[in-house]
């Protein structure tokens, strides 16, 4: 399961009301969401989904099916062809590591409503070791060319409120960062989140671009260990938003590539479905 992206700029308005709980957006947030789109040439994480679960599939040798949250094929159509494949026990992996509630707890909470049959539901995958050892890979790769001065791990930001709540997500963030750190010989580094939504109330920081510029780094690599594909906060908000702020400081930021369907991460998930089924049987 993942977020999901519209398929062509005449699907993001239907795609922004989704989200928004079937209230559309004002003109002005619709046309900046599709200016967005528009700059990355449209986004492929519904594709790149598929042919994660295609991958997962061929690796395992289990059938899988690729449910989106806010675009077809939703997660109640996977659960569908699920059941009509004869599945009677599924597996609900989220693809993200990390669990917040109004996050990993919104597939949840879908996919039940969606499935009447036994469901092993994944809750994240943030401290297990074929994780681990695949931010690991990545991070080795991007420090090939050249070490950078400061590394900044990031996550999507969330609304601040989930702290009080006693929302594990900041928490686990920081112990996947240490575990990946702890193995390995990375120059200093912090935590930023990034891709926080303007909803009038707080949100977690720090902001990645502010953190950057305080830290004095002239020489940046981000490594957005919230994420395992490329999205819209990947490609825009890394890849166009970031780099425009670099040019105007001076400073290089580059970023650790993300899993899309490497077969490393595919291991991984292989790995973390292989445990979620033993433990539960």
């Amino acid at each position: 399961m993942a977020y999901g992206s519209p398929a062509t700029e005449a699907d993001i308005a239907a795609y922004y009301t989704h989200i928004r709980g079937g209230r559309p957006p004002s003109p002005e947030a619709l046309e900046e969401l599709t200016q967005r789109y528009r700059a990355i040439g449209g986004s492929p994480l519904t594709h790149i989904t598929r042919a994660q679960a295609a991958a997962l599939s061929d690796r395992t040798g289990l059938p899988a099916f690729a449910g989106m949250k806010h675009v077809a094929p939703f997660i109640g159509d996977a659960a569908a062809e699920a059941g009509r494949a004869g599945i009677e026990r599924l597996v609900g992996l989220p693809l993200a590591p990390h669990y917040a509630a109004m996050s990993l707890g919104s597939y949840e909470r879908t996919l039940r409503d969606a499935w009447e049959g036994e469901l092993v539901f994944v809750p994240g995958f943030h401290a297990h070791p074929a994780f681990i050892n695949a931010v690991r890979d990545l991070l080795r790769e991007a420090q090939a060319p050249a070490r950078p001065e400061r590394l900044f791990f990031t996550a999507h930001s969330l609304p601040a409120r989930i702290i009080a709540q006693g929302d594990p997500y900041r928490d686990q963030l920081l112990e996947s960062c240490r575990l990946v750190a702890s193995g390995m010989d990375l120059p200093a580094w912090e935590f930023a989140f990034q891709s926080a939504s303007h909803t009038g109330e707080p949100w977690l920081g720090p902001d990645l671009l502010e953190a950057i510029e305080r830290s004095g780094a002239r020489d940046v690599l981000v490594c957005p260990i919230g994420f395992v594909a490329d999205h819209l906060e990947i490609l825009y908000d890394l890849d166009v938003e970031a780099q425009a702020f670099a040019r105007e400081k001076g400073i290089s930021i580059r970023r650790t590539e993300s899993f899309n369907a490497r077969p490393d991460f595919i291991g991984a998930l292989a790995e973390i479905v292989g445990d979620a089924i033993r433990v539960t049987a």
